[in-house]
C-alpha cells in the first residue's frame, strides 16, 4: 500500500513530535512514524525532566543557543497549554575549595550564552537555602525548572494532530530511497510505503541506524554514536531538598545530582555506564558508588532510603574521555540530499531545547518564514 504526503518524521520522541508540530503548523501534511507501541518510550521519558538554564555549554555551540532559546519557548508553551511545570531553581555546589574555580567558569560561560541571572552564593548561604547540603560555595540558577515530560509530549502530539498531522505507532522504517521528487519510505509491514518530499530523521538512539538505511546516503556523514546509560535512585520518604542540587560536572554527564518531581519526591542520578546496545536493566550493585557520590554534598544520607528508580540512555556523539560533542542538525548542506534532515546526538538539554530545535528544522526545510 502506498501513501503520498509532504513530510515524514521518523521517531515520536519529544524531538520528533516537536518537529512534526512545527512542520504541521507550517501548513505541511505530516505523518510521524514510530517503531514502538507508544510515543516517547526511550530517552524522552527516561530523563531528569529538568528545564535547563544553559549554563554548561560552550559559547557558540548549538546546545547553548538552542537551550537558552528553547527554555524561553518551553516556559511560554507550558503556560499556554497548562502543562505542569515549576521554576524551582537549582544550586550548583562545590564540595572542595579546588572546585570553586569551576563555579566561576560556569558563571562566565553562562553569561557568554546569554544567561545573566546566576547568583554566586557562599557556604553559609547554601546552608540557609538547603540545610541538608554541605558545600564550600555554590551558584544559584533561578531559571532552572522541572516539567511533566509526559504531559508535554501529549501536548505536542495534540498540536500536531490538530494541524492535520498523524502519529502512527508500530511503524518501523526499514529503508528510505531518495529520488528526484523526494523520498519513498519503506516500512517493515509487507508492501507498505510512504512517498513524501521531506524526511526528518528524529530516531534518537537509532538515528544513525536510520541514516545508514537511506539509499545513497554518504556513509562519511554518519557520526559514530555512543550509548551512555544512566541509573536513577529514588529517595524514599520526605525530601530534605527545596530545589535541584548539582555537584560540579564531570565524567560524561552533570554528576550524580538531585532532582525533584512535581510531587516533591527526590531522585539522584544519572551515573554513566557506556553500552554497546540498548539495555534498560537496573544494576543495583552501583548503589555504593551512588552513596559515596551523594554524601559528598549530602552527608546525612540514610542509604537504606535509597531505592532503585529507573534507567535512561543518552545518544552521545562523544565517547569515554572525549570532549562533549554538540547537537547535530544535519541538512543538505552537509550530506547533499535536499529535503532530508538528520538529528544526531540530541541528548541533554534536548528536552529543554526541543521547540527551538524544531524551529530550526522547519527553517532548514521550509525557509525562514516558516519558523
Amino acid at each position: 500500500m502506498d501513501q503520498a504526503l509532504d513530510c515524514v518524521v521518523i521517531g515520536a520522541g519529544v524531538i520528533g513530535l516537536a518537529a512534526a508540530r512545527a512542520l504541521a503548523m507550517g501548513g505541511r501534511q505530516v505523518i510521524v512514524l514510530e517503531a514502538e507501541a507508544a510515543v516517547a518510550t526511550h530517552t524522552s521519558s527516561r530523563n531528569s525532566e529538568v528545564i535547563h538554564a544553559g549554563i554548561y555549554y560552550p559559547q557558540g555551540s548549538l546546545k547553548a543557543s538552542a537551550c537558552v532559546a528553547g527554555k524561553r519557548a518551553l516556559y511560554a508553551y507550558c503556560e499556554e497549554k497548562g502543562i505542569p511545570h515549576r521554576r524551582i531553581g537549582k544550586l550548583v555546589v562545590a564540595t572542595e575549595d579546588s572546585e570553586l574555580g569551576i563555579l566561576d567558569s560556569y558563571v562566565a560561560r553562562a553569561r557568554a550564552n546569554g544567561v545573566t541571572d546566576l547568583v554566586p552564593v557562599t557556604a553559609a548561604e547554601v546552608r540557609e537555602m538547603e540545610p541538608a547540603v554541605r558545600a564550600v560555595g555554590g551558584v544559584l540558577s533561578p531559571s532552572t525548572g522541572i516539567i511533566d515530560s509526559h504531559a508535554y509530549v501529549q501536548a505536542l502530539q495534540a498540536d500536531t494532530e490538530a494541524n492535520g498531522g498523524t502519529v502512527v505507532c508500530r511503524s518501523r522504517v526499514s529503508s528510505v530511497e531518495a529520488h528526484g521528487d523526494g523520498f519513498r519510505v519503506h516500512l517493515d509491514e509487507d508492501g507498505y510505503t510512504v512517498d513524501c518530499r521531506i524526511v526528518v530523521n528524529a530516531a534518537g538512539l537509532w538515528a544513525t541506524d536510520v541514516a545508514a538505511r537511506i539509499a545513497g546516503f554518504p556513509i562519511e556523514s554518519i557520526p559514530r554514536l555512543h550509548l551512555a546509560k544512566g541509573h536513577y535512585f529514588t529517595l524514599q520518604g520526605k525530601s530534605p531538598f527545596n530545589r535541584l542540587v548539582y555537584p560540579v560536572a564531570g565524567g560524561g554527564g552533570l554528576g550524580t545530582h538531585v532532582t525533584l518531581d512535581l510531587a516533591g519526591q527526590a531522585k539522584f542520578g544519572p551515573d554513566v555506564e557506556w553500552l554497546n546496545s540498548v539495555d534498560y536493566s537496573f544494576d543495583q550493585s552501583r548503589k555504593p558508588a551512588f552513596v559515596d557520590a551523594i554524601r559528598r554534598y549530602y552527608p546525612d544520607l540514610d542509604a537504606s532510603r535509597l531505592v532503585p528508580g529507573y534507567t535512561g540512555i543518552r545518544p552521545k556523539l562523544s565517547g569515554p574521555g572525549e570532549p562533549a560533542a554538540d547537537f547535530t542538525i544535519q541538512g543538505a548542506g552537509t550530506h547533499g540530499i535536499p529535503g532530508l534532515v538528520n538529528l544526531f546526538g540530541i541528548e541533554s538539554p534536548g528536552l529543554t531545547a526541543s521547540l527551538e530545535i524544531a524551529r530550526r528544522v522547519a527553517e532548514e526545510l521550509l525557509g525562514p518564514a516558516s519558523a
